[in-house]
């Protein structure tokens, strides 16, 4: 179990976090859900102990192990993927290293000999000798292929390297699991397996997530922060909404019950507070009165983003056509006789472990290249906007925010981009990107 105290977090005059108090016990998996800047990164990290809080404190059940998803992706380059996941467990990894040290020593003493049978009895214990196959077991599930766990990290993909880190996470069974965004760059079929091993694990799980499908996949509970508070609700993400909306009906029904006690007493009180006869009846209608207090109903401090696709004009019945497409790279068949039709009301998910085949796709859709074979077309009454996987060039420029998406404005006007810009959320500034 960990629980956080009467916990307290200032930024310069504000209050991120106000005498929080809540616990998280064994057994659940704890949805923290907030507004962009609301704190759940943070909180994460006051929980792991990365970040003092002003005031209050953390209390975690004595000799519970605590994992906490590392965010750093350059942390562990020159270590092994093995190794890297095994240091999910820092005591075991310890233990390992220093048994390697002593067995390689030449000059092997009785006191070494003490030491390492020491380092033994505790090893097992912590069933180290099944800690590389069960290493290898979560990064087989989160799909990271044998043949790379002894290389080193320095060498994997940036969405390799974010599935080692969180089998190391996952590693040992720990009692407190905290994952901040799991699902950022994982692939469907990754996501799936932490889903069924988050479903399956026995002890305490908080996670910080965007995405409400998984939520609502492993979540037992879920604790919204707002106005500097967490309140705790048991159920899913959906739950959680439903549960939170029907909160406010309810107090708004309260409210307007006691409102039309208020007016009948007041009347009452109006009509006889002159009247001798009736003084004792309005003078208790008075305290009767001032013991009515209506429910302060705060609105959600979220906001949301105002999203509107409207076409210039109504498109037709075929939207994209493509036939007998393909593509080699390196000289390995990326793409092998693509061949479909999208129509006026479809909606596409392309999916698949081959991340360069994806990319690839969409980049000759786009016109950035060619196909080695066949052809496609998009309808004439359409017109195309695409979101790349490595958009980094697109901001390589000093460019401020407005003046950059004005380029993509028909209208070039700053007051209409920034009237957009504001819709999406931003707070405008005249700093470059």
């Amino acid at each position: 179990m960990i629980s956080a105290n009467n916990v307290t977090l200032r930024i310069g005059k504000k209050a991120l976090f106000e005498d929080v108090n809540i616990k998280f016990t064994e057994g659940n998996c704890y949805g923290l859900i907030g507004a962009n800047g609301a704190g759940k990164s943070t909180f994460l990290k006051i929980l792991s102990g990365e970040l003092d809080s002003t005031n209050g404190d953390i209390a975690v059940t004595p000799g519970q192990r605590l994992s906490f998803l590392k965010q750093d992706h350059f942390q562990y380059d020159e270590y092994t993927v093995l190794d890297t996941v095994i240091m999910g467990n820092a005591r075991l990894y310890e233990i390992m290293k220093e048994k390697d040290a002593i067995y390689a020593k030449e000059d092997f003493s009785d006191e070494d000999g003490i030491r390492a049978s020491e380092l033994e009895a505790e090893f097992a214990d912590m069933d180290g000798w099944e800690a590389e196959s069960d290493a290898a077991t979560l990064l087989n599930g989160l799909g990271i292929e044998t043949d790379l766990h002894y290389s080193v990290m320095k060498d994997l993909l940036g969405a390799q390297k974010v599935k080692v880190l969180l089998a190391q996470a996952l590693f040992g069974n720990p009692d407190i699991l905290l994952l901040d965004e799991p699902t950022n760059h994982l692939d469907l079929d990754a996501i799936a397996w932490l889903e069924e091993f988050l479903i399956n694990f026995n002890n305490t799980v908080i996670v910080v997530s965007h995405d409400r499908y998984f939520l609502n996949k492993v979540c037992t509970h879920t604790a919204d922060i707002d106005y500097a508070k967490i309140q705790l609700y048991a159920g899913n993400y959906d739950f959680w909404y439903e549960s939170s909306q029907l909160l406010i009906r309810q107090m708004k029904e309260a409210n307007k019950k006691k409102e039309e006690k208020i007016k009948e007493l007041q009347e009452f009180i109006s009509r006889f507070s002159a009247n001798a006869s009736k003084s004792k009846q309005a003078t208790s209608r008075k305290r009767a009165l001032e013991k009515i207090e209506l429910d302060e109903i705060r609105p959600s401090s979220r906001k949301y983003p105002y999203i509107d696709f409207r076409p210039n004009r109504e498109i037709g019945n075929e939207i994209l056509m493509v036939e007998n497409l393909s593509k080699t790279i390196d000289g390995v068949k990326v793409l092998d006789d693509i061949t479909f039709t999208l129509g006026h009301n479809d909606k596409i998910a392309f999916v698949g472990g081959n991340e360069q085949a994806k990319t690839l796709f969409f980049k000759i859709l786009m016109g950035e290249m060619e196909p080695d074979e066949g052809t496609f077309k998009w309808g004439v009454t359409t017109s195309q906007a695409y979101f790349p996987k490595d958009n980094t060039e697109e901001f390589d420029n000093d460019l401020t925010i407005v003046d950059w998406l004005t380029q993509f404005s028909e209208i070039k006007d700053a007051t209409y981009v920034r009237g957009f810009l504001g819709r999406m959320l931003f707070m405008i500034s005249t700093s470059p990107l």
